[in-house]
């Protein structure tokens, strides 16, 4: 009997482990298994956190904050950089200062770390490598900042405190004080990161209290509008790598409210007003997308939601966190800007629309699409995963800012 049991819990283990591991992986992307290791873990913590969450022990994002904590590094100096955790404006932030001298004033970058609005941090060893190799090749200031996050905090913070920092970093006081050109200072981020950058980045425009503007922006694979959350992108990626359309739908319903009525509505792609829409336009994929994304799919009309969902929670209709809604007079006036988007991830559609719109009103983009990528590929360049892939995209982005800032 005893020996019965251990074979059918051996069979049990395999079997959630086989399940776990087994991810079909789009055949274009290379070393499947590696990225179907990382998506079973990601999927293993998924599973955890919703435990957690329906037990009542922890808020589901809670649960998933657990992997930031563990990646966690502290801000450590070497021969080329010196390392400080600091506050700009009472916001934390890492802070990377090159050692090695400059022939005249340096760069600067103000980087936003990804993760949804509700995860992630500057610490963690993805961001802190990253960071430190932007500063390092760059010899540029690089400022990386640690918002305020949901679930206790929701949108406009996120944003505030971001913005809140660059406006505080581009004072002429405070650039001369670290030897910073204001002519070289770009914004970047990836992900939920990348659309606090777009963000930043258009609201500066707006601000006639800033002075210095921006030479630049980077936007990896950004998240930029909640209006259509059903895109070809989203339908194609539902359950690709890293990040799932749920997931996705989570942590944009999470960015402005803990109430699970408007997770529900978007959800079902059914969360905007009748009275707004107008601004669909703006993401009307059927105009902005080339043909070899669109598919199979046909456009169709919008379903509208609630007008009580939208008055309760008009983050999701504001430019401050759907920066793809602003309009094409806004957009004209933006600066140069690069957009990394990846084939196998939802997200792609907000990136490849942005591009289009933006090289519509003369602003020079550099659009670069990464067909064999997946969302936050970029954040796996250690060992066990050490991809190939990472390594790649991440030295692309670094060279684009070294060419152009």
């Amino acid at each position: 009997v005893e020996m019965g049991a251990k074979l059918v819990c051996l069979f049990l283990v395999s079997a959630l482990i086989a399940y776990y591991i087994y991810t079909p992986i789009p055949e274009d992307i290379e070393e499947p298994w590696k990225v179907m290791l990382i998506t079973a873990s990601f999927r293993a913590l998924g599973h955890l956190a919703e435990v957690a969450d329906q037990l009542g022990l922890m808020h589901y994002m809670e649960g998933l904050m657990l992997f930031t904590i563990a990646e966690y590094v502290p801000p450590t100096s070497d021969e080329n950089v010196t390392v400080t955790d600091t506050e700009f404006n009472n916001i934390a932030v890492r802070l990377y200062v090159p050692r090695r001298s400059s022939d005249g004033l340096r760069r600067a970058v103000i980087y936003f770390h990804g993760g949804g609005w509700c995860v992630g941090s500057a610490d963690m060893k993805a961001y802190d490598h990253l960071t430190r190799l932007t500063s390092n090749i760059l010899n540029a200031v690089v400022v990386s900042v640690n918002y305020r996050l949901a679930p206790k905090h929701h949108f406009p913070i996120q944003f505030e405190d971001v913005y809140s920092v660059t406006k505080f970093f581009l004072q002429s006081s405070v650039l001369s004080k670290y030897g910073v050109d204001p002519d070289r200072v770009c914004v970047a981020g990836d992900s939920a990161g990348g659309n606090l950058a777009a963000a930043v980045t258009q609201q500066l425009l707006e601000d006639s209290e800033v002075k210095t503007k921006l030479k630049a922006q980077a936007l990896l694979y950004p998240a930029l509008q909640a209006l259509d959350l059903n895109l070809p992108s989203y339908q194609d990626n539902e359950h690709k790598p890293i990040l799932s359309k749920s997931a996705m739908v989570k942590f944009w319903s999470e960015y402005f409210t803990s109430d699970s009525s408007l997770w529900e509505a978007m959800a079902s792609n059914r969360h905007v007003p009748v009275e707004s829409s107008h601004l669909f336009q703006f993401v009307n994929w059927s105009n902005l997308l080339p043909e070899e994304m669109k598919k199979d799919h046909v456009y169709t009309s919008p379903t509208y939601g609630s007008s009580e969902l939208a008055q309760k929670y008009p983050g999701f209709l504001d430019t401050r966190a759907a920066p793809l809604l602003a309009s094409d007079a806004h957009l004209h006036r933006l600066p140069l800007t690069y957009i990394l988007t990846c084939e196998h991830d939802v997200l792609r559609d907000d990136g490849v629309m942005y591009a289009k719109r933006l090289q519509a009103a003369g602003v020079p983009v550099t659009h670069d699409h990464a067909k064999d990528a997946f969302h936050g590929a970029m954040m796996f360049v250690f060992p066990p995963a050490d991809l190939a892939l990472g390594h790649r995209l991440l030295n692309r982005y670094i060279e684009w800012l070294n060419e152009n800032l």
